[in-house]
């Protein structure tokens, strides 16, 4: 054991004086490759946008200022509220929440089914729903916008059968990304479900059954509450991404569906991006990212705190 009980009484812990170095490395990867990015980007978010490209060294507010306010075209008109950035947001909010729901009414059978088989057979099912994913994603959405365009398989082959008269565009819709967010991230939904219900004790549900509660019960009341963990990681994983993506906005979207990723990207591509402004939208979607991270863990502790 790692552990034992001092002269006091008190347990103590036989690698307490190594820990520190054991933790070393993974204390400098979190700071050179998540932290100190975070910084940078707070910085720059606080510069002036320089005209030919980068930034002026120079303290400004100028880039929260344009995201909230629109002070027209020279800066000297009464301001008003934009509400174009703070469209994208509640559009990538919303489209972030219904991949969310999405993945978790298709991944939450999935992963009971595969989590119910032999145990012979499961790496295979899993096999089977991770397969897909060592493509790229980049080439994997491509193939997405082949797929659906309208001279594309589908089409054809629904008007070869006849369901359509027509070709459905289906190409820059909030439809196509809402599909492309959806099978890009349904994997980060099934892993930690399967990973939850793998570990439930299914003779709870026999139990509730004897006990003559419906198969609608045992779910919402007995197998939902034990695979709660599970299902707040499939969540977290799938709205996080969802959240920031930009390859399905852009190649399935179109310029009528920016999302907040496709937002930051403009920003800092070429000479003319604005790296202020860029930074600053970062931020903010960092804020929102961190919100919500803040109110799963308060719900997961008050959950804990209960059961205990």
């Amino acid at each position: 054991m790692a552990g034992g009980v001092t002269s006091s009484g008190v347990v103590g812990d036989s690698f307490a004086a190594v820990r520190t170095r054991l933790l070393a490395p993974s204390w400098l990867v979190l700071l050179f490759f998540m932290f100190a990015p975070m910084v940078v980007m707070l910085i720059y978010s606080f510069l002036t946008k320089e005209f030919r490209g980068g930034v002026i060294w120079s303290f400004s507010l100028g880039a929260y200022d344009q995201f909230f306010l629109d002070r027209g075209l020279f800066g000297d008109e009464p301001p008003k509220i934009e509400w174009t950035y703070i469209t994208i947001f509640l559009r990538s909010i919303w489209q972030a929440l219904a991949a969310t729901v999405l993945c978790l009414l298709i991944g939450f059978p999935t992963a009971y089914f595969i989590a119910t088989r032999p145990v012979s057979q499961r790496t295979a099912w899993l096999f089977l729903i991770t397969v897909p994913y060592w493509v790229n994603l980049l080439i994997r959405t491509v193939s997405m916008k082949f797929l659906i365009r309208d001279n594309g398989p589908l089409n054809e082959a629904l008007l070869a059968i006849g369901l359509i008269d027509s070709p459905l565009a289906l190409i820059n819709t909030d439809f196509a990304v809402q599909l492309g967010l959806f099978y890009s991230y349904l994997p980060f939904m099934v892993l930690p479900l399967y990973a939850s219900i793998e570990r439930y004790d299914f003779t709870l549900s026999e139990a509730a059954a004897d006990l003559y509660a419906s198969r609608r019960a045992v779910l919402f009341r007995v197998v939902v509450p034990s695979v709660k963990p599970g299902l707040v990681a499939g969540c977290i994983l799938v709205f996080v991404p969802s959240l920031g993506a930009f390859l399905a906005p852009d190649l399935l979207g179109g310029a009528k569906n920016f999302m907040i990723g496709s937002l930051i990207e403009e920003q800092f591509k070429g000479n003319a991006g604005n790296w202020p402004f860029g930074a600053a939208v970062s931020m903010i979607l960092l804020t929102i990212v961190m919100l919500v991270l803040l109110v799963m863990a308060r719900s997961r502790t008050r959950d804990v705190g209960s059961a205990a």
